[in-house]
């Protein structure tokens, strides 16, 4: 592999300069990180790495937050209102305006809220809206669960490519549930498409931006998204388990009929009445006592992108997963391996997966070697690119131990 610009540069060496020239290079300094000689890691489309801040931040809740205000923090120390507070920071980071984005419970606790809210408003429109769009290749557990949502409100449920899903929206489709980008392959979907398509068609579309949110720009309210929901632990960096969010666009959430109406999205939560009634905005997606420590954990993780520029982590995720595919095609033996995220960077998001024999065996002795990677069934080796501590050194040296893992020269 050689620079058009500098045809005898190699690997290691464009991989300096680029680094060099990095305007986030400075922003690794917020992460706890292993010495890039012992460990490159490309697994933050996982686990996003441990922001430097959140340990200290711990330490204070915990001791003087819980331990010693104890009860007083609900209003001293702003627990009560975090999940709003936290989620117009990272609405800030989807493309929404301030109070459509809730954080708390799970990502799969949130698409069932947003598939039968979705479903609901739908059919108060249109009774006839009977059927549910799902992504045919959907991480399993929104397949599950739309499933599910759609037998409990009297759908059909239809698996479609999400390349055929603008096209498949007709007068029956009350809601899509859509991956942003697909978990295996990395390939990004067509948000404004998709979204305007189903709309045109009548229906509501719901977004999972699981493999989005941190790695390129959203902009849901631009493209006019109904509802979405996303995890924090992966580039957004939260922590193992923290909460995830949901967005209900503004105009929609006075017709959101949540299916969890816990207490505490009751318009008066203290008042302890018998009779339901929804707080309004996006209030109305809570369910019960926010998940203090790990919602804690996620704010201050949140801090790394203080004056990060969410253009600037897209040239460079396209830019690392350009340089890695690159490296491969350098050091790979032709035929070992095959990319099966897509080349044109409209339709890539910030991970690059390679299928290959005896993938899983490779990415455990990848990983014995200090490349920590991931690996999905049957054959597909991910390596996820986060722009805001990932290195080009790291790109070349996972390619370079790549190959020698594959030749048996490690």
């Amino acid at each position: 592999m050689s620079d058009p610009t500098n045809p005898t540069e190699s690997p290691a060496a464009k991989a300096a300069r680029l680094d060099a020239s990095d305007e986030l290079a400075k922003v690794r300094d917020r992460f706890v990180l292993d010495d890039a000689e012992h460990t490159v890691y490309l697994d933050g489309n996982s686990l996003g790495a441990l922001p430097a801040g959140v340990a200290d931040r711990m330490d204070d809740v915990v001791r003087r937050e819980w331990g010693q205000l104890r009860i007083r923090s609900w209003t001293e120390s702003g627990w009560w209102t975090a999940p709003e507070r936290i989620g117009d920071r990272i609405g800030a980071l989807v493309g929404a305006a301030p109070g459509q984005v809730v954080v708390g419970d799970s990502t799969s606790v949130n698409v069932f809220k947003a598939v039968v809210g979705a479903v609901r408003m739908a059919q108060q429109e249109d009774p006839a809206r009977t059927e549910v769009l799902v992504d045919a290749a959907t991480f399993p557990t929104d397949g599950y669960i739309a499933e599910s949502a759609a037998r409990m409100t009297g759908c059909a449920i239809r698996a479609v490519d999400a390349a055929d899903l603008a096209a498949a929206a007709g007068p029956r489709t009350a809601v899509a549930l859509v991956n942003h980008v697909d978990y295996r392959t990395g390939r990004l979907h067509d948000l404004p498409g998709v979204t305007a398509a189903v709309h045109a068609a009548g229906g509501l579309v719901v977004w999972d931006l699981c493999h989005t949110a941190g790695a390129l720009p959203v902009g849901l309210d631009e493209h006019g998204v109904d509802l979405a929901v996303g995890c924090t632990y992966k580039y957004l960096n939260g922590g193992p388990g923290a909460p995830a969010y949901l967005y209900v666009r503004r105009d929609l959430q006075p017709r959101f009929d949540s299916p969890l109406p816990g207490w505490n999205s009751h318009r008066d939560p203290f008042a302890m009445e018998a009779a339901y009634r929804p707080a309004d905005g996006s209030v109305r997606g809570r369910v019960g006592t926010p998940e203090i420590l790990s919602l804690l954990a996620l704010d201050t993780a949140l801090d790394v992108w203080d004056g990060v520029s969410l253009d600037a982590v897209r040239a460079k995720s396209l830019a690392l997963t350009d340089f890695f595919l690159e490296c491969v095609a350098a050091y790979v033996s032709d035929g070992a391996v095959r990319s099966v995220t897509p080349a044109a960077h409209a339709e890539r998001g910030s991970q690059v997966a390679l299928r290959c024999a005896d993938a899983g065996a490779v990415m455990r002795e990848l990983i014995a070697e200090g490349v920590v990677g991931d690996f999905r069934e049957p054959d597909i080796l991910r390596f996820g690119f986060t722009p805001l501590y990932t290195r080009f050194a790291d790109a070349e040296r996972a390619a370079r131990v790549l190959a020698q893992v594959l030749e048996g020269t490690r």
